[in-house]
């Protein structure tokens, strides 16, 4: 065995290949191949999209739980540990399944070069095809049609939202977007778009193979009733009929990736459990409007990193009661659309707490998120990095006020080592 310890052995990967990035089906489908992967017994979810893709998965994976229905599940990425991404009935996998599965991966692949990525993707499948799941969930990792989650046909396909991101990778045309994305749809198989505002090029891609449609707005549909909090689903069974369930708690997780993963559940021939409003009730994702009371201060965490995931998070805040000032903690990524997020949260945050992230080379400084929010007329206060900034805002903010800390999974990462929080 090249390595016995899991850090050895990222730590070795990130190392491995030319790029960390280097989108294409190839190298990896080669390597699924010689593993047998390619063609696994279990069904395939495959979930990707510009936001929503985790809690999507998240939700598959607990109605299968729910369901008694063995479930593998693949997302990325982390926020603390490398073993979330590769669950098993609801449960990360340990060390030594992982550090196996990459060895047999560093024995098929030869000469093959793997990205970091590949190798995780290789890893959850093997892994998922050693435990004999009966579901498997895939979420893309970046764009759909040349990830490495491609190499598997998928009996149902999802794509949760389409927007602006990665535009060094996928670029900045959203109909370009879209055909990226909806390159995860399979001929004959079930092709699911939650998003009603999805452009052209999804549907049309879908048609263009043959594929069976499902779209928000459609044949999948829900409908919202602000007041009572409720909400009510429709969607289509196998055979074409309709289905519905009224009367639903809303749940803490994006509403059409939900939706969406309920008909995935059902176009797998799977019965929506009897007590799914409990289910909705229950169902979280950390980093995802996570609430922790840390210190008698109330804290939201949220990944949110480009504009539309800020202005879904922007609707979460308007829709909460709170009777102080919000706060907001924000480390980003440098490439992302800095101000795109800013402008989305700006008519919320009464005072903006910038912080770095000194240990990711790709992390935008404070002080240029503090430039940012200058040119945006919002006066910030500069802190080194995350705990920082908590520990400076623990002993300032009054009862009734609430602080969000955001920006990218890093940033969440960091504040849930400062609460001691598991992910």
């Amino acid at each position: 065995m090249r390595y016995t310890e899991l850090n050895d052995w990222l730590t070795w990967q990130e190392k491995l290949h030319s790029s960390e990035i280097d989108m294409g089906l190839e190298r990896v489908r080669t390597v699924a191949e010689r593993m047998q992967l390619l063609t696994p017994d279990a069904q395939v979810v495959s979930v990707a999209g510009t936001n929503g893709k985790g809690s999507c998965v998240a939700t598959l994976e607990a109605l299968c739980v729910a369901q008694g229905v063995s479930v593998g599940a693949f997302t990325s990425p982390h926020l603390q540990r490398y073993n979330e991404r590769i669950r098993v009935g609801g449960q990360t996998v340990t060390d030594q399944q992982i550090c196996e599965s990459f060895e047999r991966i560093d024995q098929a692949r030869g000469d093959i070069s793997l990205t970091y990525f590949e190798f995780g993707t290789l890893a959850a499948i093997d892994i998922f095809h050693q435990q004999q799941v009966d579901v498997m969930l895939l979420e893309v990792g970046l764009g759909g049609r040349l990830d490495a989650v491609n190499i598997v046909d998928a009996d149902v396909s999802i794509v949760t939202s389409i927007a602006l991101d990665h535009e060094e990778w996928l670029g900045s045309d959203i109909n370009v977007i879209g055909f990226e994305k909806a390159g995860i749809y399979r001929p004959h198989r079930w092709a699911i778009c939650a998003d009603e505002q999805a452009p052209s090029s999804v549907a049309d891609y879908a048609h263009d193979i043959g594929a069976y449609w499902v779209a928000m707005g459609m044949s999948l549909n829900m409908t919202l009733d602000p007041v009572h909090k409720r909400w009510s689903w429709q969607g289509v069974t196998e055979e074409g009929g309709l289905l519905q369930r009224e009367n639903l708690p809303l749940p803490k997780l994006p509403l059409p990736s939900v939706a969406a993963a309920l008909q995935g559940f059902v176009l797998l021939g799977k019965p929506l459990p009897e007590h799914l409003s409990s289910l909705l009730e229950n169902l979280t994702l950390s980093g995802r409007a996570q609430r922790v009371q840390h210190g008698g201060t109330h804290f939201l965490l949220d990944v949110a990193h480009n504009p539309a995931a800020a202005e879904m998070l922007a609707e979460r805040l308007v829709g909460e009661t709170c009777d102080g000032e919000t706060h907001c903690i924000v480390a980003m990524m440098a490439d992302k659309d800095r101000a795109g997020v800013f402008l989305a949260l700006k008519p919320l945050i009464s005072e903006w707490h910038v912080a770095g992230l000194p240990d990711n080379s790709r992390a935008a400084s404070a002080a240029q998120l503090a430039q940012d929010l200058e040119q945006l007329g919002c006066p910030s206060t500069v802190h080194v990095n995350v705990p920082e900034a908590i520990a400076y805002l623990k002993g300032r903010v009054a009862q009734n006020d609430r602080v969000v800390i955001m920006g990218s999974f890093f940033t969440v990462a960091e504040a849930l080592s400062v609460f001691g929080c598991d992910a």
